[in-house]
């Protein structure tokens, strides 16, 4: 084929890019194509087997790196262009002809690397040289393309100094994405595993004991009873057989397993180990540049490890992924266990303990939402025995109720509240006292029974002796700090040759007076919104009742209620993502030194800003709605025009309900499950359109992805703090106010059996594969808990003492009342006022509303009457009311917490068996290098006596040797004498 068929062949696609993209979203949106989009898929790609080798078939990918290929032009073809880089290549290859074949007789380079070479444009050493040797680039290339390429030649470069082996591939199917396809060879596998202390299993086995007697009967009868909801995941070995881990060294390679060295390291290992050698591998230009600044800069584009197949079940080949998708995301096993074990193999250590985690969150809400479902059917089954609210209820109640509101709103009967107290009952009943101090217990045992399982899984995993390399990892500093530091660096070398190691506090000083600025910035946001909703709550209040259709008049406080947690609802959700965006920014101002420094601010100003978006309106309506009122004839006023919104007759404790339902099951569908499911898909789309382009042709679409192809379609993993941020915020949903709405474990329970199997389709079907991460904990979300926990405790006994109306019932029950009973508790909450009184211009516009003028009303408030000597003042009543409500607050709060100390400190943090299972290993350990050196010592001692044994007999032989010598010499000499 000539040169300009293969240019006609090469960009015909692109040439009709413009005029084929609108026939193709035609095609999708207007007539219903769909298998258009489809067929793009990776889920339905189901005969991508090709891509997970090089070439040969032989080399396993191991990682893959993207960058921009852009077509030249002036009639040149690609091949044309990679035949320039190849020919740059070999220039700078003859700077370094001795250092190459020092590392070629060292055996670090492929085998197979003479085959390669076809293939790789760029396969031979590069270094950096001068750009005079880019000329030829600059009559395809523009600068910028020109250096990016320089770039990635040098960064390709040194990775292959380091022994990995790369292959380029830019003739695919994706117009203008090149792929550099990287593969680990076996010497720099143990190389990297012996540098990152790796634990690996060893040839030796052992049993682990079970327990025995009466706990094994049972626990073997309830395994067999559960045997239905564990996931079909076939085990390699029998449960009670574990193999002994040592950390992997070169030296001591007979103690491993080594007979298939393929799968010896598995695909996470491998790529967590390419992973490392990318992130410690520079190319030298202004300043150093590692892989997070090549991708920065756009030198490269994306960087990942590649699935280990596709999901289809037509697919010949099993795979770990597939038995991922059919185990465990699928939402046909959402009553299973999960397959936490092939989780972390597949995944890691860091996001198996995620969903360690949240699955033992999930059912430890099982016998939460038992006991809220059982309070609320109290409340259900009380309500017509509720005193209080039968004489409210009463026909022959004739309380007379003062204004609502100044001058549009009338008297009104206290019986029109009957709803509404017959409600608040279902949650304010004394039930929810217990509830309350379940509930603080639970979240104590939920913390232990964590605490343990997380051990039990350390143990299960080999993480036991992690410490010590999680403090080394601690000390790597990250890409962008290290740009930081060497500008200053260059900016101090112009005054002073003094070399500048590290970035001070003077330097991070602007960075944290912006963050300490804009964090109260935006939680002045937050309240700034909550008063603005205030107001429209009081304004819409007010023009409600100025209606002339009378339904609307009887409905003004359930729909200004509903439509203001609406409205707060919306806000909550456009601010979650502004600050998630501003917490962000904030961090990267900050520029930490290591990745762990950075995920944990981020974590704290995040949860910090989302908390108080999520929780200030209900605050409000829990702690300070109707407290701040005044009372008739002297009310507090907003801009001298809006008066203060009070509390419905029944308390805020149902408005409270209303906000807390709709806010938490508006956040899980909305912006938990919706947005988690609709976005990526959109961002797929997006990704398809602007990438395929002219390529959505009936022949391009009947090829084949290759599996690194597939996968640069996915979306990138974002990393776990937004999973683990929507589950904490939950948990305050679930601890922080549950006094006031039992059945929010329920709905949690609900939402987060959707949620597993959401984020693991998530994980194995639309993310790209994530480097797999050690971890042995969750880090800093378990302090956050922690303290959410101890929080919850506070708030439930200020919600229990403040908002109910439990501790004003107690008081009257046992202060007040003359028989002991509840009768006559709402006349006694009740204080009177004489109309007269009301200020000029304040009073009701239709006093006559109920066909009879009032002369006295009354209003919910522990006040003297009028007739009184000190009339309007607050009352000795409310004084005994206040002083129990803080004794119950501080009784309610230490008893709780120290029964959370006890279950603590009675729930041991490690298993007994786990425990002695460790003994055992280190015993084991010691035995086994105890034999080692001894059968060192042995070979030893029997080559220094063969070695012995051949010196006495060799010295035996010359000293007859030399005693044959002299005799003949004494003979020789006796005859010459």
């Amino acid at each position: 084929m000539t040169e300009e068929a293969e240019v006609e062949v090469n960009l015909s696609p692109t040439s009709g890019s413009e005029q084929q993209a609108p026939h193709f979203l035609r095609d999708v949106i207007f007539h219903g194509k769909f298998k258009l989009l489809k067929a793009l898929t990776p889920e339905e790609n189901i005969h991508c087997q090709h891509g997970l080798y090089f070439q040969d078939g032989q080399r396993r990918v191991d990682y893959v790196l993207t960058y921009p290929v852009k077509k030249p032009g002036g009639g040149r073809s690609s091949r044309q262009s990679t035949h320039l880089l190849t020919e740059n290549a070999v220039a700078r290859s003859l700077r370094r002809g001795v250092h190459s074949r020092g590392i070629h007789s060292r055996g670090e380079h492929p085998r197979h690397h003479q085959a390669q070479r076809p293939k790789d444009s760029s396969s031979l050493p590069s270094s950096p040289v001068a750009d005079v040797e880019l000329g030829c680039l600059g009559e395809t290339f523009n600068g910028q393309e020109d250096h990016k390429a320089f770039r990635r030649e040098e960064f390709e470069g040194k990775l292959r100094d380091t022994g990995l082996e790369l292959e380029k591939d830019e003739d695919t199917k994706i117009p203008g994405v090149g792929f550099v396809k990287i593969h680990a060879p076996w010497t720099i596998l143990c190389r990297e595993a012996e540098f990152m202390k790796l634990k690996m299993p060893t040839k030796r086995v052992y049993e682990v004991k079970q327990s025995t007697g009466v706990m094994e009967k049972i626990s073997s009868l309830v395994s067999k009873v559960l045997e239905p909801l564990h996931p079909h995941v076939e085990e390699h070995q029998p449960k009670n057989i574990k193999h002994l881990s040592h950390t992997f060294s070169r030296e001591k390679q007979h103690l491993f397993d080594l007979s298939d060295k393929d799968y010896f390291f598995d695909s996470k290992t491998r790529s967590s180990i390419v992973f490392e050698i990318l992130k410690r591998t520079k190319c030298k230009a202004k300043y150093s540049m590692g892989i997070t600044s090549l991708l920065g800069s756009g030198v490269y584009t994306a960087a990942y490890p590649l699935h280990d197949g596709d999901i289809n079940e037509e697919s010949a080949e099993s795979n770990d992924r597939k038995l991922l998708y059919e185990e465990w995301a699928n939402y046909s096993v959402f009553y299973k266990y999960q397959p936490i074990g092939l989780v972390r193999k597949y995944f890691g250590e860091k996001i198996g303990l995620y969903f360690a985690w949240l699955g033992l969150y999930t059912q430890m809400l099982i016998p939460a939402s038992l006991v809220g479902v059982i309070v609320f059917l109290y409340g259900c089954a009380t309500v017509d025995d509720n005193i209080p609210s039968m004489e409210i209820c009463h026909p022959r109640n004739n309380i007379t109720m003062c204004p609502l509101c100044d001058r549009v709103c009338s008297y009104w009967k206290l019986s029109t509240a009957c709803g509404t107290a017959r409600a608040s009952h279902l949650f304010d009943n004394p039930a929810t006292v217990f509830f309350s101090i379940f509930m603080a217990l639970w979240a104590a045992m939920f913390m232990e029974h964590w605490k343990r399982r997380q051990m039990r899984l350390n143990y299960e995993w080999d993480l036991t002796g992690f410490e010590d390399e999680e403090e080394a990892l601690k000390d790597h500093p990250r890409a962008e700090y290290e740009f930081r530091v060497m500008q200053k660096s260059l900016s101090k070398d112009q005054k002073s040759q003094h070399k500048v190691e590290k970035l001070n506090y003077q330097d991070r000083l602007p960075a944290y007076m912006t963050n300490i600025v804009m964090m109260l910035l935006m939680i002045g946001v937050t309240f700034a919104i909550v008063f603005g909703v205030i107001l429209y709550r009081i304004s819409t209040k007010a023009a409600l009742h100025m209606s002339s259709n009378p339904t609307t008049r009887n409905h003004v406080q359930l729909t200004v209620k509903t439509t203001a947690a609406i409205i707060n609802l919306v806000v909550i959700l456009i601010l979650d993502e502004v600050y998630g965006a501003v917490a962000r920014w904030l961090t990267v101002l900050e520029v930490p030194k290591t990745d762990k420094s950075f995920e944990e601010r981020l974590i704290f100003k995040t949860f910090i800003l989302k908390f108080f978006n999520a929780f200030t309106p209900i605050i409000y309506i829990a702690f300070f709605r109707g407290r701040l009122v005044g009372r008739p004839g002297s009310y507090l006023y907003v801009f001298e025009s809006y008066r203060m919104e009070e509390c419905a007759h029944g308390g805020c404790l149902m408005e409270l309900c209303i906000q807390l339902s709709i806010t938490m099951l508006g956040k899980q569908l909305i912006q938990n499950n919706l947005f988690e499911i609709g976005i990526p898909k959109l961002k797929k789309l997006i990704r398809y359109i602007r990438s395929k382009q002219g390529a959505f042709q009936e022949e391009e679409r009947q090829k084949k992805l290759q599996r690194y192809e597939a996968d640069h379609f996915l979306e990138p993993f974002a990393g776990l703090t937004p999973e683990y941020m929507e589950m904490i915020i939950q948990f305050g949903f679930v601890t922080l106010f549950v006094a006031s709405f039992p059945l929010a474990p329920l709905f949690a329970l609900l939402n987060n059996i959707i949620e597993i199997r959401l984020d693991a389709k998530k994980f194995v079907t639309e993310l790209r594969r994530p480097v797999a991460a050690r971890a042995k904990d969750i880090g800093i979300w378990y302090n956050i808990l922690r303290g959410v926990a101890k929080v919850a405790v506070i708030i439930n006994a200020f919600v229990i003492s403040f908002t109910s109306d439990f501790i004003p019932r107690m008081v009257y029950q046992y202060m007040y009342s003359p028989d002991g009973s509840m009768h006559g508790f709402v006349n006694h909450t009740l204080s009177y006022f004489n109309v007269s009184h009301f200020q000029e211009g304040k009073e009701t516009m239709d006093p006559l509303q109920l066909g009879y003028p009032v002369e006295i009303c009354r209003y919910k408030d522990y006040r003297e009457p009028p007739w009184s000597t000190t009339p309007y003042e607050i009352s000795k009543e409310f004084w005994a009311v206040l002083a129990v409500r803080l004794a119950f607050v501080i009784v309610f709060q230490n008893v709780v917490m120290l029964m959370s100390d006890v279950v603590d400190w009675l729930i041991p943090d490690i298993p007994k068996d786990i425990s002695l299972q460790i003994h055992k290993e280190k015993i084991l350990l010691v035995d086994l290098f105890m034999k080692e050196e001894q059968g060192k010592v042995h070979i030893l001692e029997s080559r220094t006596s063969a070695v012995g044994k051949e010196n006495c007999s060799s010295g035996n032989n010359n000293n007859s040797t030399m005693a044959h010598q002299r005799s003949g010499l004494h003979t020789n000499s006796t005859n010459s004498f």
